[in-house]
């Protein structure tokens, strides 16, 4: 919005030829969202209160978690708000992939919402069907796919590049289109599972997505992309401003989802991200770099799935808890010494992500 208005007015004032560097939109939009995010805060947390949308505690969970029943919940939203204001406001509107990856955000939000609000507002234990959350997201995932298939000008916008290989580039035709399927929704799925601690999604969700935002940055240049050896996306750029606002709104709701948290995530923000950050890296072609990069997510949806196999298979329990962090908190670690410890290796992983980008 702000860029047709500044490309308009730069006939008057060359000073606003600034807009059109997308480094400099993409500072921006990450300050809008987390100015967004702190100024409404507490305004959304009061109303939160007020609704008694509070958080439901497993009484078979960690006893320490058992103070957190009735913290306002479904703060996602906050994030949402920031990131569709950031975005709209700094980004170039005529982009597809701005659109895109908006728009999946919004559809998976809107699937947590209202599942958070029978839960929560409504005192619907059932919240949405299993199957009814499953069913939309497969909707929202395979339509995203979908598009961006059919949509694709280049033949490196639907082929599978290896991290540590510049030259190898795997064809995938409609394979593509099942990829990205799993990729969008098995992202979202495994944020939500990751957000079971103060801070705990939110930090890695962050350092992902500002690591997202320099690979599409640098995709979507084709200098940089040649040197590099990257796909070369064109328009993939302005989904910096997206991973910025992204990354500036989870800050914000940082500030009041740190320990103890004043309010939770919920599975509006939960999925909402996990499906952005799925999006994200299956448009700038960096799918498995993703899987290093979100190696907490990948590792609390592994231990999910190894303790329910473990269980039916063996009758036997692998971990304390699932998922993970729960086990180390009955192991007896104290929850901050859990969330910081996994943000460190969020760290370190999303490090080895960008390290990619030379060692080709």
């Amino acid at each position: 919005m702000l860029l047709e208005l500044a490309e308009w007015m730069a006939r008057h004032f060359t000073s606003l030829h600034l807009f059109q560097y997308i480094t400099f939109r993409a500072i921006m939009a990450a300050l809008t969202a987390l100015c967004v995010s702190l100024l409404l805060g507490p305004a959304l947390i009061r109303k939160l209160a007020a609704l008694k949308a509070g958080q439901v505690v497993r009484s078979d969970g960690p006893q320490t978690h058992l103070s957190k029943a009735g913290t306002p919940t479904m703060g996602g939203t906050l994030i949402l708000f920031a990131i569709g204001i950031a975005t709209l406001l700094w980004a170039d509107l005529a982009n597809r992939y701005v659109w895109v990856v908006l728009l999946v955000t919004l559809c998976f939000g809107a699937i947590g919402f209202y599942d958070d609000y029978r839960k929560l507002v409504l005192k619907d234990s059932r919240g949405l069907a299993s199957r009814w959350k499953y069913f939309w997201q497969s909707v929202f995932g395979l339509a995203a796919a979908l598009f961006l298939y059919h949509t694709h000008q280049l033949p490196a916008e639907t082929a599978l590049y290896l991290p540590l290989f510049k030259q190898v580039a795997l064809p995938l035709g409609l394979m593509f289109v099942v990829i990205g399927y799993f990729i969008i929704v098995g992202f979202s799925n495994a944020v939500n599972l990751t957000d079971g601690l103060d801070g705990l999604a939110i930090m890695p969700s962050v350092l992902v997505s500002g690591a997202l935002g320099i690979f599409a940055y640098l995709a979507g240049n084709k200098l940089f992309s040649e040197y590099l050896g990257i796909p070369s996306i064109p328009g993939a750029g302005e989904l910096a401003i997206f991973c910025s606002a992204l990354a500036g709104a989870g800050l914000g709701f940082l500030w009041f989802n740190t320990y103890p948290a004043q309010v939770f995530m919920g599975d509006v923000g939960a999925l909402a991200i996990g499906a952005a950050l799925g999006c994200v890296a299956l448009i700038v072609r960096q799918e498995i770099v993703l899987l290093v990069m979100g190696g907490v997510f990948v590792m609390e949806t592994a231990s999910v799935m190894l303790q329910v196999a473990s269980f039916k298979l063996r009758g036997k329990r692998i971990f304390r808890m699932a998922p993970i962090h729960h086990h180390f908190e009955l192991k007896g670690w104290p929850e901050p010494r859990v969330i910081v410890r996994f943000w460190i290796i969020s760290v370190v992983l999303v490090l080895i992500g960008l390290a990619t980008l030379k060692v080709r």
